[in-house]
């Protein structure tokens, strides 16, 4: 049976029209939302009637980014590498919160048991954090604030080899030669330089040539000398002991990674040492790559 205005107009498909665009409308505003597979974004607000709601999210790119409004509840963040190569077992992620990310502590949960990855205060300085994938999904919990009007968490994320993460372990260790030859061929960035000024988590460092760089991180000097210049993150305390322990103007080959538009320290020996190691190596013929001297 159908419904009929007085002017003889047929008003169910209207009405369903209206009803269709309700049940699509309602279906949006209370669901969380993702772009792509990279990465995702969602409010909080919809779990206002549900303070203990858990979410589960699932984010299968080499690097993307993760935006929560109005933090209420818990999400979990699955970070799962759209391989099923064994390699993907051993990656590292890092983590780069936002600046001024606030309303929720982050944790690894692995099989339900959770570890504390950082505070709400620790996310407000932005530093790097790095983990290995093995070690558990992310659990995000919102802290419950009574006003949450103000409140976003948010970071990015890249996953990495585990030997091209930035180090977590004692600052300053050596590498050794095999370790140098093979940084030579994998690292974002190879260069020559010295260093010209150090902080407790960073170099300042001239370069005089630059072999190879994934992306602009150093910023090229004019003149005929070319120079390039910039900064080089390192871990705790390591920057420090690292000028300290050498001569000023000494030249190292620098080697490390790229991440989140930041040069990580790597393997930094000596140029000098670099180059006897490297000449040995190719005349056994067992470097694992060639790099161009001249």
């Amino acid at each position: 049976m159908k419904a009929w205005s007085s002017d003889g107009t047929d008003l169910l498909s209207p009405l369903l029209t209206y009803l269709v665009a309700m049940l699509l409308l309602c279906r949006t505003t209370s669901s969380q939302y993702s772009s792509d597979q990279c990465s995702w974004k969602g409010s909080g607000l919809t779990h206002e009637a549900h303070a203990r709601d858990v979410e589960q999210v699932y984010l299968r790119c080499s690097q993307g980014s993760l935006e929560w409004l109005y933090p209420t509840g818990a999400i979990i963040v699955n970070l799962r590498p759209n391989t099923a190569s064994p390699a993907a077992r051993r990656l590292t992620v890092c983590i780069k919160p936002a600046a001024g990310s606030r309303g929720s502590n982050v944790y690894l949960d692995r099989a339900s048991r959770l570890r504390l990855l950082l505070t709400e205060a620790q996310q407000a300085l932005g530093q790097v954090h790095c983990f290995g994938i093995q070690e558990g999904a992310l659990f995000i919990e919102a802290i419950p604030y009574r006003d949450i009007s103000r409140k976003i968490t948010a970071f990015q994320y890249e996953l990495v080899s585990a030997q091209q993460g930035p180090s977590t372990g004692p600052p300053c260790q050596p590498c050794s030669d095999e370790e140098v030859l093979m940084a030579v061929c994998t690292s974002d960035f190879v260069a020559r330089g010295s260093v010209r000024g150090a902080g407790q988590s960073s170099v300042a460092v001239t370069l005089s040539w630059l072999y190879r760089e994934k992306s602009r991180v150093f910023a090229a000097g004019g003149g005929r000398a070319r120079r390039w210049t910039g900064q080089v993150k390192t871990p705790p305390r390591c920057g420090a002991n690292f000028a300290r322990g050498h001569a000023e103007g000494e030249e190292f080959l620098l080697t490390g990674t790229i991440r989140f538009g930041e040069a990580w320290l790597g393997c930094a020996p000596r140029y000098a040492d670099f180059l006897k190691v490297y000449r040995t190596a190719q005349a056994r013929g067992t470097n694992p790559c060639h790099m161009d001297m001249d």
